[in-house]
């Protein structure tokens, strides 16, 4: 099935959920919607979360999947998006939650050390952490974000849809999306000044620190 097919069956579905729809009728959308989730929680965890991948937690995006799928049930007995935009809008919210929040438990477990030779206990890893406070920083940054900026930015920089096709999910132009988009990079650049190198080519783009979100 193309994403213009799921988006036409996501909102078939959103258009035919009752006021107060029962479980069963919840879980035939999400299971509709199964693959593009899916796909956003491998972009988003991969991109912006790659730490949660690797031991302890070894995160996988089927796992993820099953974290943001039980979320969206309990949150949809009380919230009805209307459109497709408004419903992976809330699917994206449950994935930062989801990740954030394995994040810090991983951040306050005290580092194992393990045993280097001779049986003498290594040295605790500055990379324990689930994010780098810089990591950490950029996302509070991009959560800082104008709505529209910010749903724009997760569209295209972390979900990865091209212009044109979050341009139809959001319902504007092409050139719309470019414009908000550069606004959101200019935003976070200024920001996150302090976070560049002094020596930064003052030619680069607003968003180049931004890459790995």
């Amino acid at each position: 099935m193309t994403d213009e097919q799921t988006t036409i069956a996501i909102q078939r579905y959103l258009d035919a959920l009752p006021e107060t729809a029962p479980e069963p009728v919840i879980r035939e959308l999400l299971e509709r919607a199964a693959a593009r989730l899916r796909l956003l929680c491998a972009t988003l965890l991969y991109r912006s979360y790659p730490r949660l991948t690797r031991p302890p937690l070894n995160l996988d995006a089927d796992e993820m999947l099953g974290g943001v799928v039980a979320g969206l049930l309990q949150a949809m007995r009380t919230i009805r998006p209307q459109t497709v935009r408004q419903f992976f809008a809330l699917a994206t919210q449950h994935m930062r939650w989801q990740l954030n929040d394995l994040a810090r438990r991983l951040d306050d477990q005290p580092p194992v050390a393990s045993l280097a030779d001779g049986g003498v206990a290594a040295p605790p890893s500055s990379q324990v952490s689930g994010l780098t406070p810089n990591a950490r920083r950029m996302l509070a940054a991009i959560d800082g974000l104008p709505s529209d900026e910010r749903e724009i930015f997760d569209l295209v920089r972390i979900q990865g849809l091209t212009y044109s096709e979050a341009a139809n999910v959001v319902g504007v132009s092409i050139k719309t999306v470019q414009r908000r988009l550069n606004r959101a990079r200019l935003l976070l650049a200024q920001d996150l000044a302090e976070l560049r190198p002094e020596e930064s080519n003052a030619s680069a783009k607003p968003a180049d620190d931004l890459r790995a979100l």
